[in-house]
C-alpha cells in the first residue's frame, strides 16, 4: 500500500455529487495527500478538474471506464483508496468491487441499492477479507447518519450499563434538499428488475437481506409494530404507511430510504457479533408533526411515494417519469445547497428499560454537499487512519469499518451525534436524568 502511486482516487468526478465530493477533498485533504480523479473522458475529467479549488489544479487524470474490468485493476493497483460515485451501482458498480477486493484496495461509495450491495457482498466479501480491503458502502445520507447514530446510542447504552437496544426508532424531524438525479435512477433501477424477477422482490423485502448469515439473524419481528407490508410494492415500505403515535400526538409517514438504511443497521449488528442487542427492532419513520395538518402530510407523504414507486413499476410510466425527475448528474443551485439541512432523532428504548435519544443533524442538504463532506470524510478516514479503524475488512458498512473515527471528523464541520438517556432501567439507586 506504501508503494502506490496515489493515495486516494475520486471515480465518477463528472457527476454532480462526485464534483462535490472533490470539492471538499481539494479544500480540506491534507497538502501532502496524493489525490488523482477518473472517469472514462480525458477532456471532461480536466473540464472538472478547473472548475475545483487551487490545490486540485495538479491533481493527475485517470481515464477508465466503468465496465472495463482489466482498467479497473489497473487503477485499484496505483491507489491506496478508491471513492465511487458512479451509479446505478447495481449497473456498473460491482467490476470497480471487484477490482478492489483483487487488490486489496479500500473502497468507499453512497450507494442506497439493496440489490447491489447482496451481489457485491456474494462475489466479493471473502476475497476483500483475505486481501484485506475495507469495502464500504453506503457513505452519503444513505446510510451513514442511521449507521453511525445507531452504533454511538449503542454505545452510550453499554457505557452505562442498561443491557442492549430493543425497540429502536429513527424521526426524520426535519429535512430540507434535493432529491439527487443519481437517487432517482437508482431507484428506477431496482424497481424495474423487481418488477421482472419474483425472487430479487423477496430478496429486497427481507429486512435481513443484507446480513452475513441469515439463518442466525434474531427470530421475531425486525421492526417493533407488528403487521407487514404486502403487495408488490410492500418492499419499499417496512412500516404501517400512516400513524399516530399516541404518546406524543405526532403523526408519521414512511420515510422513503428506510427499507434501504434499516438493513445496513441490522448488517452491523450482524457484523459486530449483535453488539446492539439480539432484541434490536429497529425501523425509520418520517415525521410529519401533530393535528390535522400533521395528520394531512402523513397521507400526502404516503400517496407521493407510493405513486413514485408504482409509477417506477410499470415499463410505460417508467419511462414516461424518465422525461420529468431529476436527470443522473444533475444537482441544485448553489442557494438551495446552502439553504439544505436535516435533522433525525433516534428513540431507543433498551433490555433494562432505560430510554435514550440520539440527534443526529447537520446544515447541509442531505442528499448533495452533505453527502460530499459524510463521503469526502470516509475516503480520508481510510486513507489516513487506518491503524485507529476497527480491524475488519470485506464489504463492510459505515459503522463497522469506520466506527467513530469518522463521527468526530464529522463533528469538526457542524455534525451533531448527540446521546442523552431519557429515563433509567430497572435499576434501584440511579439518579433520575434532569
Amino acid at each position: 500500500m506504501s508503494e502506490r502511486e496515489f493515495d486516494l482516487i475520486v471515480f465518477g468526478v463528472t457527476g454532480f455529487v462526485g464534483k462535490l465530493t472533490a470539492a471538499h477533498l481539494a479544500r480540506h485533504a491534507p497538502a501532502h495527500l496524493r489525490v488523482a480523479i477518473a472517469g472514462r473522458s480525458k477532456d471532461r475529467l480536466e473540464a472538472v478538474r478547473a472548475d475545483l479549488p487551487p490545490s486540485a489544479a495538479t491533481w493527475p487524470t485517470v481515464v477508465v471506464d466503468a465496465g472495463d474490468q482489466d482498467g479497473l485493476l489497473v487503477m485499484a493497483r496505483r491507489t491506496r483508496v478508491v471513492i465511487s460515485t458512479v451509479g446505478p451501482y447495481v449497473k456498473y458498480g460491482l467490476p470497480l468491487v471487484g477490482a478492489c477486493a483483487e487488490t486489496g484496495t479500500h473502497y468507499c461509495d453512497l450507494t442506497g441499492e439493496v440489490l447491489f450491495v447482496r451481489d457485491a457482498i456474494d462475489r466479493h466479501h471473502e476475497a476483500a477479507v483475505v486481501a484485506g480491503a475495507r469495502l464500504v458502502t453506503s457513505c452519503g445520507f444513505d446510510s451513514l447518519p442511521s449507521d453511525l447514530g445507531v452504533l454511538v446510542t449503542a454505545a452510550r447504552v453499554a457505557e452505562d450499563g442498561e443491557g442492549t437496544l430493543g425497540d429502536t426508532t429513527l424521526h426524520v424531524r426535519s429535512m430540507r434538499g434535493g432529491v439527487s438525479g443519481g437517487t432517482i435512477d437508482s431507484m428506477r433501477e431496482q424497481i424495474r428488475q423487481m418488477s421482472q424477477d419474483p425472487q430479487i422482490r423477496r430478496m429486497v423485502g427481507d429486512p435481513y437481506a443484507l446480513s452475513p448469515d441469515r439463518k442466525k439473524e434474531p427470530t421475531g419481528s425486525a421492526i417493533p409494530q407488528r403487521g407487514r407490508p404486502r403487495g408488490r410494492l410492500g418492499a419499499l415500505v417496512e412500516q404501517v404507511p400512516v400513524q399516530r403515535n399516541g404518546r406524543t400526538g405526532r403523526w408519521t409517514a414512511p420515510f422513503v430510504m428506510a427499507s434501504y438504511n434499516t438493513r445496513v443497521v441490522r448488517r452491523s449488528n450482524a457484523l459486530t457479533g449483535w453488539s446492539y442487542g439480539r432484541s434490536l427492532r429497529y425501523q425509520e419513520l418520517f415525521d410529519t408533526g401533530q393535528g390535522v395538518i400533521g395528520a394531512a402530510r402523513a397521507a400526502t407523504t404516503a400517496v407521493a411515494l407510493g405513486g413514485l414507486a408504482a409509477g417506477m413499476w410499470w415499463k410505460p410510466t417508467r419511462a414516461l417519469m424518465g422525461r420529468v425527475l431529476p436527470k443522473p448528474g444533475s444537482g441544485p443551485s448553489q442557494e438551495n445547497l446552502d439553504n439544505g439541512r436535516f435533522a433525525l432523532q433516534i428513540d431507543a428504548t433498551t433490555t433494562t428499560g432505560a430510554r435514550y435519544r440520539t440527534r443526529v443533524a447537520a446544515d447541509y442538504d442531505p442528499g448533495y454537499n452533505g453527502t460530499a463532506i459524510m463521503l469526502g470524510e470516509s475516503a480520508l478516514a481510510l486513507a489516513q487512519d487506518e491503524v485507529d479503524l476497527p480491524q475488519r475488512a470485506g464489504v463492510l458498512t459505515p459503522a463497522t469499518a469506520l466506527g467513530t473515527n469518522v463521527v468526530e471528523r464529522l463533528r469538526g464541520y457542524g455534525f451533531t451525534f448527540d446521546v442523552e438517556r431519557v429515563s433509567n432501567g430497572g435499576r434501584a439507586g440511579l439518579p433520575s436524568p434532569e
